[in-house]
């Protein structure tokens, strides 16, 4: 059976980038069971949703991935330059760039923004996907599907 859109499906994959370097894996490691998504529904970054329809279970595949199928290209609407006061005042000499922080949004749920510069008075944060603008790999297997 071919793999149609509103499909539930288990897929085993290996993401990696264009040097090789793997930045998740189904297979061993926190992940390690196989990713269930219903096919075609949008849950998944668009190509790697488009590329599991018409797989057949036990059916192996590469992909890749231009940004725009991917996490798209970084904005540099989602680089914001906000003042220390706005942390809590225990944590604002501890901000350090490269580090990684929690913003709150609206609804409550947290996003993670890389902190790309601190100065003195205000600290640059990046809420761009760390792997926005990146070229993605795939090895998928697709596991189940009903």
């Amino acid at each position: 059976m071919a793999v149609e859109k509103g499909n539930k499906v288990k897929v085993d994959y290996t993401g990696t980038l264009e040097d090789g370097t793997v930045f998740d894996t189904s297979t061993h490691g926190d992940h390690s069971h196989p990713l269930e998504f219903e096919a075609g529904a949008g849950q998944m970054i668009k190509g790697f949703d488009e590329a599991v329809i018409g797989m057949e279970v036990g059916q192996e595949k590469e992909i890749t991935l231009q940004p725009d199928d991917a996490y798209g290209q970084p904005r540099s609407d989602l680089v914001q330059k906000l003042p220390k006061t706005q942390l809590p005042e225990d944590k604002r000499d501890q901000v350090k760039e490269g580090m990684t922080l929690g913003v709150g949004l609206p609804d409550g749920q947290q996003m993670p923004a890389r902190v790309v510069a601190v100065d003195a008075e205000s600290l640059t944060l990046d809420l761009n996907h760390p792997l926005a603008g990146k070229v993605l790999k795939f090895k998928l297997k697709l596991v189940e599907c009903n």
